[in-house]
């Protein structure tokens, strides 16, 4: 099993030392080959993947189930844990944070912990939000790049352009960080992943997919926690179909017709609606699980009734098991879109909802922040 060609990922030592080899991101036989010269156990792998992505360790020297000797040996020979660092870390007036994570080159990327989700989870068949509590139901945000190359035109990550992708070590190193940071446990805990951060996954796939069998895997979160959003792209989702682990499908969706979804979203001109239609009809679902079509609405855009009644017609015409997402555009600089009134999104949920199309609201998370759906830019305390 490989987690998007990690093995050989090396980091050259500032003071032009042996280059340093990162751990964080292997797992399995990718470990056992990578310490082959230390001639280590099978039991002495899982220790070291315990203390990765259990422990969540920062430092070789913190592997205490390993005889001191060998640790000293490990990081001699230029090797190091490589979980990624919270630089800096922006606190919401509702309790949403927003991180800057470090990527391996100095690079930073966003992350969002949402301490109580923002109801997206609703009427998917796999959560119900009436008995969420606290924190111990909450929902962290993923990216998979350093900006994004899709160019949604309501979205201001796409104003970043694409940067670069991440590795499968620091996708999945996000939520690492971020449940340390919070104490937080799989299976103890209720944790929700959505990636739905920076960047397109499916443009990035296999560094995406070695990030979720990490965390299906060694990280024990269940895939059926995870959700992942593409603004449809084909391929990916073709070659999502054949997954044997994967989270459930979300797509961005966010206009009723190709005409209205051109103008915001580009990438429209190379897969039309109905071509995304039937690659995700290609998708197994799970017992009870739906599609998620997420939907930004942009006042006097694509928020009419007119344009409700459409998405009805899409839905209906789906084949396939599905819920809305309704999402009131978060403004950013220099973005030229309006919010649309909290009147006019409640009418559009209702006449979803009358029409018999399963509609729920997600909550702005983090807004005074830059943290909620569209915000994220690498927004620091200096920029």
């Amino acid at each position: 099993m490989t987690t998007g060609g990690e093995l050989r990922t090396t980091i050259l030592d500032a003071r032009g030392a042996a280059p340093e080899q990162v751990l964080f991101g292997l797992w399995n036989e990718e470990l056992g080959e990578a310490l082959e010269g230390f001639g280590l156990l099978r039991y002495r792998v899982r220790q070291l993947e315990t203390a990765l992505y259990r422990q969540k360790v920062a430092d070789i020297a913190e592997v205490t189930t390993w005889p001191k000797e060998l640790r000293e040996r490990v990081a001699a020979a230029g090797f190091r844990v490589g979980l990624p660092e919270i630089v800096e870390t922006f606190r919401s007036v509702d309790g949403t944070e927003r991180y800057l994570i470090a990527g391996r080159d100095g690079q930073t990327v966003e992350t969002v912990w949402m301490p109580e989700g923002d109801g997206g989870e609703s009427g998917d068949g796999a959560d119900d939000a009436s008995d969420a509590k606290a924190w111990s139901r909450a929902t962290i945000c993923v990216s998979s790049q350093i900006g994004c190359a899709v160019n949604c035109q309501f979205c201001l990550t796409a104003k970043l352009g694409i940067i670069r992708n991440l590795s499968a070590g620091e996708i999945a190193g996000q939520v690492a960080a971020v449940l340390k940071r919070q104490g937080a446990e799989p299976g103890r805990d209720r944790i929700n992943l959505v990636f739905m951060g920076m960047g397109e996954p499916f443009l990035n796939y296999d560094a995406f997919m070695g990030a979720v069998r990490l965390l299906a895997g060694p990280m024990e979160i269940p895939e059926s926690r995870m959700t992942v959003s593409t603004s449809g792209i084909v391929p990916g989702i073709l070659r999502f179909a054949q997954e044997k682990v994967r989270p459930k499908l979300a797509i961005s969706l966010n206009a009723p017709n190709d005409v209205v979804r051109e103008g915001i979203m580009p990438i429209t001109r190379k897969w039309s609606i109905a071509e995304v239609m039937e690659a995700v009809r290609q998708v197994p679902l799970r017992q009870k699980e739906r599609v998620t079509f997420e939907y930004v609405l942009l006042g006097g855009v694509n928020d009419k009734l007119e344009h409700a009644d459409e998405v009805v017609k899409l839905v209906r015409r789906a084949q396939f098991p599905a819920k809305v997402n309704l999402i009131a555009w978060n403004p950013g600089p220099g973005v030229p879109f309006t919010m649309p009134s909290a009147e006019d999104v409640a009418r559009f949920q209702e006449r979803l909802r009358e029409q018999g199309v399963p509609a729920f609201v997600r909550r702005p998370r983090g807004r005074d922040i830059y943290a909620a759906c569209g915000q994220l830019k690498k927004t620091g305390s200096s920029q």
